[in-house]
């Protein structure tokens, strides 16, 4: 009980700050904004490749950036508003339930 206990509020944790982040920059990366919804941080980049390859499809460019992670060597990134995001995550078609929970988070922007 223990552990899953802990598990679930590292998860709420680690979803809760990613959505704060966005909410405090505006933009942030397509792993980033999976995160927000919810997805664990592997999951996360598997979606986010999928939501990128569809960003390019519907033609968001994004803003270019340098992404920082603890000591390894600063790397070019792309970031995204969430209405960008919306649009790229409202052309993929997932098969996991967990990505359909998260493309469904994704796609509800606040106006």
């Amino acid at each position: 009980m223990k552990r899953t206990a802990h598990r679930v509020l590292a998860d709420r944790r680690r979803t809760n700050r990613a959505a704060a982040k966005l909410r405090r920059r505006g933009v942030a990366t397509a792993a980033g904004h999976c995160i927000a919804a919810g997805l664990r941080p592997s999951d996360a980049r598997s979606m986010a490749a999928s939501l990128r390859r569809n960003a390019v499809k519907a033609g968001c460019e994004g803003r270019a950036g340098t992404s920082h992670a603890g000591r390894r060597p600063a790397r070019a990134c792309t970031r995204y508003t969430p209405a960008e995001v919306a649009v790229a995550a409202s052309t993929y078609r997932p098969r996991r339930d967990d990505f359909r929970r998260a493309r469904a988070a994704l796609m509800a922007v606040p106006a």
